[in-house]
Order: structure tokens, then C-alpha cells, then sequence
């Protein structure tokens, strides 16, 4: 329970890492603020974890409107008896095209959410954390530091989000606010799971040193502990969890 006591907003909680994340740092004590797009799936997602003996309060919050994530966050503010202390920056989409043929649409389809709404919703945390100090962290990838063929867009977008994420440390640290990054590998989940059951898939996962897909309770022990106050003295950080993808020869 190394997260009591403390609130903690997780963007693009309808599904996937998002859910999955809520349910970790509901379990470890904190009070979930669950917020996407997909109402309905927050409403089942907070009976889950509040059946479970946790608290999750779900909210609508599109990233890619700004109007909308200042609603919500007014909302949250008027909401709590407790000031926001942890912010798991997650909502985000990928796109798979060549980049002779990515549309301006496209492109910023995938910049929208990923990188710019990011920023909205750390920067209106980071205002209501600026008294009490906090913790944002951001969910990058693997390839916001290496690439791979179509996806450039992407790519571009966690590239852009770990650099936002250390200039961001830079001005905040002063307040009290650490900004860290988490980039992930490849990563096992409902959407991909056929992919990589295919002779494509196995190719990806043999050139990865473990020679395995990450889960996503691989994810657990690296996020708690950016969340926590183990990592007080961290901030600017980017931790890859990635069976050694990074570090593999090209």
C-alpha cells in the first residue's frame, strides 16, 4: 500500500495499459481518478475496482480538446478533499502508414493526443500540484528513441513526449514536481496479440534479447516506483522496460 493516502489521475483509463495501471494504484492505496473519452467503460472499470475494496472516480476527458481537459480538470479540483499528488500521463494512439503516404490529418491525429494533450493535462496538473508538489508520469515508448518503418509519426510523437518530459523536470523541480517517463517495449495486449501470433510477430520478438513479449504487469514495479516516494530524487528520467530491445544491435 505504498500509494495511501494519495490521488492519482490516469488518462486513457478505458482500456489497455490505462485500466490496467487504475487497477494497480488502486490496489496499492490510492484514490483513482479514471479518466478517457469512454464513459461507459470508466463506469465498469470503477464498479471493478471498487468491488475490489478500492476507490476509482471516473471522468470524461478527450486529451486532443483543450476545453475539455480544463473542464475536467476544474472539475477534479472542485471534486477533491485532497490535493492531486500523482498524474499518469497515458492517453495516446497509434497509426501505421508510410510516410510518402501519411496524410496532415494522420499526422496530426497521432500528434494531437500523444504529445500535445499530454502537455495540456501535465501542465493544468502541475498548477494544482505547484503548493503541494507531485509527480507526472509520462508514457513513452521504445521507439521515442529508435524507429521503426511506418510509424513515423508516431515515433515523432514519444520522441517529442521524452524531451518535453526532462524540460519539464527542469522548470518544476523547483516546485516540488518530478516529471519522469516510462518507455515501454513491445508489450502484449488484446489489440496486438493476433499480430505477433504471426510469422511478422515472431520475426519482432526474436530480434528482442529476451526473446519474449513484455507483459504488462512487467510494467508494475517501474511505474510504482516513479509514483512513489522512492524516486523523490528522481525527475527527468526515462526508464525503458523493454527485455533489452534498446540495447540490441542494429
Amino acid at each position: 500500500m505504498q500509494l495511501k493516502g494519495k490521488t492519482a489521475l490516469i488518462t486513457g483509463a478505458s482500456s489497455g495499459l490505462g485500466r490496467h495501471f487504475a487497477h494497480l494504484l488502486a490496489r496499492e492505496g490510492a484514490r483513482v481518478i479514471a479518466a478517457a473519452r469512454r464513459v461507459d467503460a470508466l463506469a465498469a472499470l470503477s464498479d471493478e475496482i471498487e468491488r475490489q475494496g478500492g476507490t476509482c472516480i471516473p471522468i470524461a476527458m478527450d486529451v486532443t480538446d483543450p476545453a475539455a481537459v480544463a473542464a475536467a480538470f476544474e472539475h477534479i479540483e472542485r471534486s477533491l478533499a485532497e490535493p492531486l499528488s500523482i498524474v499518469v500521463n497515458n492517453a495516446g494512439v497509434a497509426h501505421t502508414s508510410a510516410a510518402l503516404d501519411l496524410s496532415t490529418s494522420e499526422w496530426e491525429q497521432v500528434l494531437q493526443p500523444n504529445l500535445t494533450g499530454a502537455f495540456l493535462v501535465a501542465q493544468h496538473a502541475a498548477r494544482m500540484m505547484r503548493n503541494e508538489g507531485g509527480t507526472i508520469v509520462n508514457i513513452a515508448s521504445i521507439l521515442g528513441e529508435r524507429v521503426s518503418k511506418g510509424l513515423a509519426a508516431y515515433a515523432t510523437s514519444k520522441a517529442g513526449l521524452i524531451q518535453l518530459t526532462k524540460a519539464l523536470a527542469l522548470e518544476w523541480a523547483a516546485l516540488g514536481i518530478r516529471v519522469n517517463a516510462l518507455a515501454p517495449g513491445y508489450i502484449e495486449t488484446d489489440l496486438n496479440r493476433d499480430f505477433f501470433a504471426s510469422d511478422a510477430g515472431l520475426r519482432l520478438i526474436s530480434r528482442i534479447p529476451q526473446k519474449r513479449l513484455g507483459q504488462m504487469h512487467d510494467l508494475d514495479g517501474p511505474l510504482l516506483l516513479l509514483c512513489s516516494d522512492q524516486s523523490r530524487y528522481m525527475t527527468g528520467a526515462v526508464i525503458a522496460v523493454d527485455g533489452g530491445h534498446l540495447v540490441s544491435g542494429l
